[in-house]
C-alpha cells in the first residue's frame, strides 16, 4: 500500500533547520521596517501628497502581519508607535495649513483597519494550533492503536501455536468417548482465533501504510487459481470463470488475502449444495472481480455495517467468523486505490465487489 504521510504543509515549514526559518523572520520584518521607514520619510518629504505612503505604510503593515503574527506586546507597540508617528505628521500638516482638517479622519481609520487584521490573524493562529493538537492527539491516538493490534496480534499466535500442539497430540491419542468431540471444538476455535490474530496484524500493516510491493499480474489467472483452491470443498457448486483480464499492477499477495477472506464469507453463510461464483470483469480503467453465493443474503439494514471491523453476522450453517475478513478486504481495497461493495446477488444472496483500477 502506498504509504501515508500524514505530514501537513506547516509541518514541512517546520522542519527547516531553526536558523533558516529565523532568518527568514527577520529577513521579512526587516524589509518590511524599510518600507515603513521610507514610506514615513516620503510623508515627511512631499508635503500635500502625505496620505499616499500613509496608506501604502499602513497596508503594508496590516498584510505582512496577516501572514506573520507576532507576539502581543511588541504588536502593541509597534502599532503605537507607528500611529503616533503618522498622527504626529499628518497633525503637523493639518496645523500648517498644508493639508484640511479632514485628512485628520485618516488617523483613527488606518490603525483601526490594522487592529481588525489583529484580531482576525490572532483568532485564525489560535483556531489552527487547536487544529494541530487535535491532528496530534488523533495521530497519537492512532499509533497506539497500530501498536496495540500489532502486540496483541503476535501476543495471541503463540500460545495459540502450544496449545494447538498439545490438542492434535490429544487427538491422535486414545481418548475416552466424547473427549474426541470437546478437542474439535478447542481446535476450530483456536484456528478462529488464528484467524483473527492474523487479520489484526494484516489490518495493522495497512493502517500504518506498510508499501504495496505492485507487479504486473493476471488477474484471471490469480482467480483461477484462488478458484482451484476452494473448489477443493467438494460440499459447494463453485462456478468459477473469468474473461481476459490483461497484466494490472496490483500487490497479488494482498489481493489474494482479500478474496481468500470473501470467499470464506461466502462458505461461512452457505450450506452443503449452495452456489458460489466467483468471476472477474474487464471495463476500461477498471477491474472487478465478484463473489455471488445463494445464501440467505443480507438484509438491507445489516448492508451499512457489513464492513464494520468485530460486526458479525451470524450464519445459519457455517462457523462464527473473527469479523475482520471483509473490513480487512476493504482496507485491501482501498489501499490499491479501489473499492468493496455488497449488494444482494443473482441467486439471491449475498454479493461482494472487489474493484482494482488499472492506472495505479
Amino acid at each position: 500500500m502506498s504509504a501515508i504521510s500524514y505530514r501537513r504543509p506547516d509541518e514541512e515549514v517546520r522542519s527547516l533547520p531553526g536558523d533558516l526559518r529565523l532568518n527568514r523572520r527577520w529577513i521579512t520584518d526587516g524589509l518590511l521596517a524599510v518600507f515603513m521607514s521610507a514610506m514615513l520619510v516620503l510623508m515627511i518629504s512631499l508635503p500635500g501628497e502625505e496620505t499616499i505612503p500613509y496608506h501604502f505604510l499602513f497596508l503594508s503593515l496590516t498584510i505582512v502581519y496577516g501572514f506573520r503574527v507576532w507576539p502581543m506586546w511588541p504588536t502593541i507597540l509597534v502599532a503605537l508607535a507607528v500611529t503616533g508617528t503618522t498622527g504626529w505628521v499628518l497633525g503637523d500638516r493639518v496645523v500648517s495649513g498644508v493639508i484640511d482638517n479632514a485628512e485628520l479622519a485618516e488617523v483613527p481609520l488606518m490603525p483601526a483597519l490594522f487592529v481588525a487584521m489583529v484580531w482576525h490573524a490572532r483568532r485564525r493562529a489560535e483556531a489552527q494550533r487547536q487544529v494541530e493538537r487535535m491532528a496530534d492527539q488523533r495521530r497519537a491516538s492512532l499509533e497506539r492503536e497500530r501498536e496495540f493490534l500489532r502486540d496483541t496480534s503476535h501476543a495471541i499466535r503463540t500460545p495459540i501455536t502450544i496449545a494447538r500442539g498439545h490438542l492434535e497430540l490429544a487427538g491422535d491419542a486414545a481418548v475416552v468417548n466424547g473427549v474426541r468431540l470437546h478437542v474439535d471444538v478447542a481446535l476450530r476455535q483456536l484456528d478462529r482465533m488464528s484467524a483473527l490474530s492474523n487479520r489484526l496484524l494484516a489490518l495493522a500493516r495497512l493502517d500504518a501504510g506498510e508499501e504495496l510491493n505492485r507487479r504486473p499480474t493476471d488477474v484471471a489467472a490469480l482467480v483461477a487459481e484462488l478458484g482451484r483452491n476452494w473448489t477443493a470443498n467438494t460440499d459447494r457448486v463453485w462456478l468459477v470463470g473469468c474473461g481476459p483480464t490483461g497484466q494490472v499492477r496490483i500487490d497479488p499477495d494482498w489481493i489474494e488475502l482479500a478474496l481468500d477472506a470473501i470467499v470464506e464469507n461466502a462458505v461461512h453463510f452457505t450450506a452443503s449444495g449452495d452456489t458460489i461464483r466467483i468471476g472477474c470483469t474487464s471495463a476500461p480503467g477498471l477491474i472487478s472481480i465478484t463473489v455471488d453465493d445463494s445464501g440467505p443474503g443480507i438484509d438491507p439494514e445489516d448492508l451499512p455495517y457489513v464492513f464494520d471491523r468485530f460486526w458479525h453476522r451470524r450464519p445459519e450453517h457455517g462457523p462464527m467468523g473473527s469479523g475482520l475478513g471483509l473490513p480487512m478486504a476493504r482496507a485491501i481495497a482501498e489501499a490499491h486505490g479501489g473499492a468493496l461493495t455488497a449488494a444482494t446477488g443473482p441467486d439471491g444472496g449475498a454479493s461482494i465487489v472487489l474493484s482494482i483500477p488499472r492506472s495505479r
